[in-house]
């Protein structure tokens, strides 16, 4: 009897251990179930805190003006793309510039949004609108201040370039037409009877008409190749067969023996995008300059070859070069070169012919087919203006 009550008080006690067993593992399934959710909802949380902030660096990226973000040292924490493209290493001088620092300042004091002009003459002649914008509150990463950055270089030289067209533009017509109605003047007047002075005159005359005709379609021209300069040519080139072409034309004016033009071509150059016309006009008019400002009984060289990197971009095209052995240009000419109507030496090229456009003209087709014009001359030495145009992909 005492055996067996003893055996069926150890069966009750296994039971309820049992039933204490799956109580506790119930409990312990419980709480791992919930560390595991808690688990995943941290891991969630933590890949959308993460893509918002990859979200919010695309925005900032895709923005097309430069931004800066500041903490709370006032330094730089974060650029975008555009920043980085238009200023590269040159953000730290960007943020030693006297007005965006008294701008930062000033908005530290204040908590508003304040603005500043700032020019920078180096690496190349640029003004900018700063806008220094307080963050209330800051960020999570404890960024406290933005600064925009707007180039507004474009629209400060469309300014001035149209200034100086009216002004330029008017004077270079006047100089001509006051001549034509003097000298009309003279021959119904006092040289009405005197046919040698009728004669000198009618000739000045007829090169003063040319100057205009030249001037006018130069103007005209130009015109034209802005309105569709936005346009990539869709035509296909062979640029040195164009080069043959262009140079066979000069070969009448070069008789005289003055300059001899000479062709360097590599083989098997490749086929260019781009305006057969407006191509040979590029042509044109640099070996035009280099024929008139090169040394008399001297050398104009045509080279064409593929570009090479660094200098020139990565992607495959050719660089054209027209080289002279004139007087060359100083240093502080170059920048200004394609300009409307800048001329180095203004007497020197009107008695050349030269309207001041032609170099404008240069850089205007450049442009539209996505190329780069670069210029490099020392005096004495001569001048060599080289074209890099991109080829067909």
């Amino acid at each position: 009897m005492t055996a067996t009550w003893l055996a069926v008080i150890l069966a009750a006690l296994a039971a309820a251990l049992a039933l204490l067993w799956w109580r506790e593992r119930a409990a312990l399934d419980r709480l791992t179930a919930g560390f595991a959710r808690l688990n995943r909802a941290n891991a969630e949380r933590t890949a959308e805190a993460e893509a918002a902030r990859r979200a919010s660096e695309a925005i900032i990226d895709a923005l097309p003006d430069p931004l800066l973000l500041l903490g709370p040292d006032r330094a730089v924490t974060r650029t975008n793309a555009a920043a980085r493209s238009l200023f590269g290493a040159d953000i730290a001088a960007v943020l030693r510039h006297p007005g965006l620092r008294a701008a930062i300042e000033r908005m530290a004091e204040t908590r508003t949004s304040v603005s500043a002009e700032l020019e920078f003459a180096v690496p190349v002649e640029r003004a900018v609108q700063a806008s220094v914008i307080p963050l209330t509150p800051p960020l999570p990463d404890g960024t406290q201040a933005m600064v925009v950055l707007s180039d507004r270089s474009r629209e400060r030289a469309v300014e001035r370039m149209r200034a100086d067209f009216v002004a330029n533009a008017s004077h270079e017509l006047r100089t001509p037409l006051t001549s034509l109605i003097g000298f009309i003047d003279t021959i119904r007047g006092p040289a009405a009877d005197d046919p040698p002075a009728q004669k000198r005159f009618l000739a000045i005359m007829a090169e003063q008409g040319g100057r205009m005709h030249r001037l006018i379609d130069d103007l005209l021209s130009l015109s034209r190749i802005e309105l569709n300069e936005h346009i990539p040519p869709g035509e296909t080139v062979d640029l040195a067969q164009l080069i043959r072409s262009v140079a066979a034309g000069f070969e009448p004016r070069l008789a005289g023996g003055k300059v001899r033009l000479v062709q360097e071509l590599a083989d098997g150059l490749p086929m260019i995008a781009g305006d057969s016309d407006q191509l040979a006009q590029v042509l044109t008019n640099l070996i035009e300059n280099a024929v008139k400002y090169g040394a008399d009984g001297g050398v104009v060289r045509i080279t064409a070859a593929p570009a090479t990197p660094p200098r020139w971009p990565a992607r495959a095209g050719i660089v054209v070069a027209v080289i002279d052995q004139g007087a060359g240009i100083p240093r502080a000419h170059l920048p200004r070169l394609t300009e409307r109507f800048y001329r180095v030496d203004k007497a020197r090229s009107r008695g050349a012919g030269g309207t001041g456009l032609g170099l404008a003209i240069v850089k205007h087709i450049i442009n539209r087919h996505r190329g780069q014009l670069s210029i490099e001359s020392e005096e004495g030495k001569g001048t060599t203006v080289s074209v890099w145009l991109p080829a067909v992909d």
